[in-house]
């Protein structure tokens, strides 16, 4: 081996147990640091010892992650890494096309590991034509091995049709070519997450006027979180190539999903604006209170109009009640008492410790702000009345005593 070889490989192996979390999130930050020195040796090495190496550590890195508990995405995150210098640096290293296509091919197709895509439009340039030739080739043959998907709903989405579709889609980028990436991508055109790679698709091809339609179709669609997703990508769009646009398009996005988020982005959009659509805005909040709270606390900055509004619209989201105490009570630490009592005698509508614990974090805050008030004794009253209610729960008498309540 040589001596980057030396260096990164024992890095990324293991023979130790990483089945545990804390072991896999040790072994992934020993990861990470063989990627940052390949990364190195890329931008002043040798390119051809750094693809040798870091394939080489791409097939440990896989072994690896197969035995692993990388819910963190430690080690994924250093293994994505990996592939992405391997794809850099595959034409400066001058590799052999031939070569170059059968490790893609069993990459995807013939590795125990099939978490990971890799995409031939970053090998494009390693392959030239005729390696480009020979990999569509070998896709072919796969698909013709396969034969045309039954009804089977395990056999139309295996593994290996995904990846040839994944394939299909990617070329049909690299081809530029507008109807193979709509038809591949856009498929029935009804949901938004298909609708919105599509976008994505034609602006990587310099299509933006597509990408802007797509986008914008994707973003009216029903499935409310894809469609939001696809609604950032059709702002984005249009902020990078018709500015002039773009508050029109954040209102129309708005009006289409009115969150406290599409309103905040609407009004960093307004600038002097914001005064004609105000209004609008805030009525239609109105409608859900939590955004409407969560609206004016946090984009507006006015806890005042998030306190009134809290009440008003009758807000039950207790997180959001959360935040809104923490705030409001700078402003009257008296007045978040009753809201922090309706916190804590929510959690004890519930069993177990964990909302013990939260009871009686609410009941000993309440206890500091009303400490040299009148309202001390009342704290302290009905912190002795919770404990008679629940007299027959010792956990939460343990978890108020832990909390130092009375």
């Amino acid at each position: 081996m040589t001596a980057l070889a030396d260096e990164v490989l024992p890095l990324i192996r293991t023979r130790a147990d990483i089945h545990s979390w804390r072991a896999s999130n040790a072994h992934g930050a020993q990861m990470e640091v063989a990627v940052g020195i390949l990364q190195e040796a890329a931008a002043q090495g040798d390119p051809a010892e750094v693809f040798a190496v870091t394939q080489k550590a791409i097939a440990s890195a896989l072994k690896i992650i197969m035995r692993a508990d990388d819910s963190s995405g430690i080690i994924g995150d250093a293994i994505r890494e990996l592939l992405m210098l391997h794809a850099e640096t595959s034409s400066p290293a001058g590799v052999a096309p031939t070569k170059l296509v059968d490790w893609m091919i069993n990459f995807q197709f013939h590795n125990e590991c099939g978490f990971y895509t890799i995409d031939p439009v970053r090998y494009a340039a390693a392959m030239g034509d005729v390696g480009m030739a020979r990999y569509r080739k070998r896709l072919e043959e796969i698909r013709d091995d396969l034969g045309p998907a039954s009804d089977d709903i395990l056999d139309q989405y295996s593994h290996a049709r995904i990846t040839l579709q994944h394939n299909d889609q990617r070329l049909a980028v690299y081809d530029r070519d507008v109807a193979a990436i709509i038809r591949t991508h856009a498929r029935d055109e009804q949901v938004p997450a298909w609708l919105d790679d599509t976008a994505k698709a034609l602006a990587e091809i310099g299509e933006y006027d597509l990408a802007i339609e797509w986008a914008q179709r994707a973003a009216m669609l029903n499935h409310r979180h894809q469609a939001l997703a696809a609604a950032d990508t059709w702002c984005a769009l249009v902020a990078a190539h018709r500015p002039e646009q773009l508050l029109a398009v954040r209102l129309e996005v708005f009006r289409r999903w009115p969150t406290s988020s599409t309103a905040s982005r609407l009004h960093a959009t307004a600038g002097d604006s914001w005064a004609d659509l105000h209004d609008e805005v805030t009525d239609t909040l109105s409608a859900r209170p939590r955004d409407a709270v969560l609206f004016s606390l946090n984009t507006l900055h006015d806890p005042q109009r998030a306190w009134d509004s809290a009440h008003s619209l009758e807000m039950t989201d207790a997180d959001v009640w959360l935040d809104l105490v923490k705030k409001y009570e700078k402003i009257d630490r008296l007045a978040v008492l009753p809201a922090l009592e309706a916190l804590a005698r929510n959690e004890l509508e519930n069993v177990g410790a964990g909302h013990y614990r939260t009871a009686a974090r609410h009941l000993k805050r309440m206890r500091r702000l009303a400490t040299k008030t009148a309202r001390a004794d009342d704290v302290d009253a009905l912190i002795e009345e919770l404990r008679q209610a629940h007299r027959n729960r010792p956990r939460m008498q343990a978890e108020f005593d832990k909390a130092g309540l009375p």
